[in-house]
């Protein structure tokens, strides 16, 4: 049975691993729900966060083919009750809809809303929250009258008390 899986890989190379990462992926027919790549907290290395769904069997034999990638030094793969996850989201509405929209203020406070920037003809909001938060205002703006969205690429961190660590 599939289901959601966020494989977290540490590495030295990004460019040369994202070509290499693509073609596996192609290869195998996955998917790629999520990419994010962004230093971490170990000096010259990588963290890349790939939310795929798929069987653990094909997750297992994955990560396996990962780490025998030269540049790869670890890939960690996680459900998502195993790992603590956040995206963020740009909504831009018409100000008029922000201004007389008697909702938007028990919108706003509900959700933690922010507002970035307001113009003459629209406002941008800010949340952030995990995957049925998100779903939920973008279901919310879309009823509302959004103008278009954002949303970032996931980024999580295992609930594990010990981190990655490399001896370089």
């Amino acid at each position: 049975m599939k289901k959601e899986f966020t494989l977290t890989i540490y590495s030295e190379d990004q460019i040369r691993l994202i070509a290499k990462l693509s073609s596996m992926f192609i290869r195998k027919q996955i998917e790629i729900l999520s990419l994010n790549i962004s230093i971490c907290e170990i000096d010259k290395m990588y963290r890349h966060t790939i939310v795929v769904n798929e069987t653990l069997d094909t997750i297992t034999n994955l990560a396996a083919q990962i780490e025998k990638i030269i540049e790869v030094f670890k890939c960690y793969y996680s459900l998502n009750e195993e790992i603590a996850a956040v995206q963020i989201v740009l909504f831009k509405i018409p100000t008029a809809l922000f201004m007389t929209d008697a909702k938007m203020e028990g919108l706003l406070r509900e959700n933690d809303l922010k507002v970035s920037e307001i113009q003459k003809d629209f406002t941008i909001l800010q949340a952030a929250g995990a995957d049925e938060e998100i779903e939920y205002l973008t279901e919310t703006f879309n009823r509302l009258g959004v103008i278009e969205f954002v949303k970032s690429a996931k980024i999580a961190l295992i609930k594990s008390p010990e981190g990655f660590c490399v001896d370089i």
